[in-house]
């Protein structure tokens, strides 16, 4: 029986893209994004929802929610998405870099240190494995991060045309 060429792999196991691939999606932080919309979609407003814990008070110091209900609720939306904006940057950042290393023929690895990187080919029956994987899973999750930032988007232009007509 011949071996596989992935056992003769050189890079260490937790540096191989397959198994930090396993490793972002079991993480739990980012498994978040491979829920069902419904789901994900709760997750980020239960974190929207928390993010009112200090943009709320902030808010209310900058407009009184007694005399300006408007401007303070658009404040504050606004200020809580921040920690949404952040948390899906990490999220995109991170899937981001994981597609790269799984779509790359190559893959850089450090043996022990910084000061010692390697470069490794990766034979063609793992490019196509890899590539599979980025097709079929983790090209849904950027889609659906971008998705994500292009209703922020909006939200933030419908808040401010809504600002600057009253």
């Amino acid at each position: 029986m011949m071996r596989s060429s992935v056992f003769d792999c050189p890079v260490p196991t937790e540096q191989q893209p397959l198994n930090e691939y396993e490793e972002l999606k079991n993480s739990w932080l980012f498994r978040d994004t491979t829920l069902s919309w419904g789901n994900y979609t709760k997750k980020i407003f239960w974190i929207w929802g928390w993010s009112w814990l200090v943009a709320g008070p902030v808010a209310a110091a900058s407009f009184p929610p007694q005399k300006h209900i408007v401007y303070f609720i658009l404040c504050g939306s606004a200020a809580a998405s921040v920690g949404v904006v952040l948390l899906l940057v990490r999220l995109y950042l991170g899937w981001f870099y994981v597609r790269d290393r799984l779509y790359s023929p190559t893959v850089f690895y450090e043996e022990s240190g910084w000061y010692d990187g390697q470069t490794w080919t990766k034979p063609q029956e793992v490019i196509s494995r890899d590539r599979l994987i980025v097709t079929y899973e983790i090209k849904p999750i950027l889609q659906r991060l971008q998705i994500t930032f292009a209703g922020l988007a909006l939200m933030y232009l419908i808040g401010t045309i809504v600002w600057h007509l009253l």
